[in-house]
């Protein structure tokens, strides 16, 4: 898969630097992956939630962090639209619109 972009996890590791090696194993994961539909995703990471409009939310580091990714399984594109924690996280009124 394609990621758009690893500046994300590099801006939010500046600041929480406990979740640096987190998403770095979550995107040498996804990288290396060819994801053809959720299934896929989910046979690869199993506490992955589809939360509608193509949006994806993986839990990071013990689920301390959230990933919001937008896949297009087609094109084999990840973006990643947003990382936060878990209580950021639960101010989202709707993921789908991330």
């Amino acid at each position: 898969m394609r990621i758009i972009a690893y500046s994300h996890i590099e801006e939010f590791a500046k600041k929480y630097d406990d979740s640096k090696t987190a998403l770095d194993d979550w995107y040498s994961k996804v990288e290396k992956a060819e994801w053809d539909c959720f299934a896929d995703v989910k046979a690869m990471f199993n506490s992955v939630d589809s939360v509608g409009n193509k949006r994806y939310i993986f839990n990071i580091r013990g689920n301390i962090y959230r990933l919001i990714a937008l896949i297009l399984f087609t094109p084999k594109i990840v973006y990643i639209r947003q990382i936060c924690t878990h209580k950021e996280y639960d101010k989202i009124k709707d993921c789908s619109k991330v």
